[in-house]
């Protein structure tokens, strides 16, 4: 079985946005996105998943990585293999969306909930980040910043 993912990469103020996400009773901190649905083209689904999730559009999306290592998912035991598409975009006011200082402020009681944070890209390491195909997009984008 295959699941296909899309990911969404903002960047403001040498921070990059991630998500803070409660998930079936886990802690996880990943970038945006989601699950592609039936129908639905890569960039279709990040822009769906950006507006569901943060309430706003992404603009211009650009392709920045495909998953090329396989990669079981963390969320099934029966085999499951994840492929994840990561896209760079834009919004046109980056600084009025709600975010928190400290992950998982303001997450309470059980069901899948969601809050926002800027992650610095310079000084931190790949831990920031839960999943592993996140952690090697991470580790891309501080090298890149160097």
């Amino acid at each position: 079985m295959l699941t296909l993912r899309v990911y969404g990469l903002l960047f403001h103020n040498g921070c990059v946005l991630v998500s803070d996400e409660l998930i079936r009773g886990q802690q996880i901190t990943k970038f945006p996105g989601g699950g592609l649905e039936y129908g639905e083209g890569l960039k279709d689904c990040l822009i769906r998943e950006i507006r569901e999730e943060i309430g706003v559009e992404a603009l211009d999306p650009v392709h920045f990585y495909t998953t090329d290592f396989f990669q079981q998912s963390a969320f099934h035991t029966a085999p499951m293999q994840v492929v994840s598409v990561y896209y760079t975009f834009h919004v046109l006011d980056p600084a009025a969306i709600p975010v928190v200082q400290i992950p998982f402020t303001g997450i309470t009681g059980p069901g899948d909930q969601e809050v926002f944070r800027w992650l610095p890209i310079k000084g931190t390491g790949d831990e920031d980040v839960s999943l592993p195909i996140d952690r090697v997009v991470y580790t891309m984008l501080r090298k890149r910043s160097v």
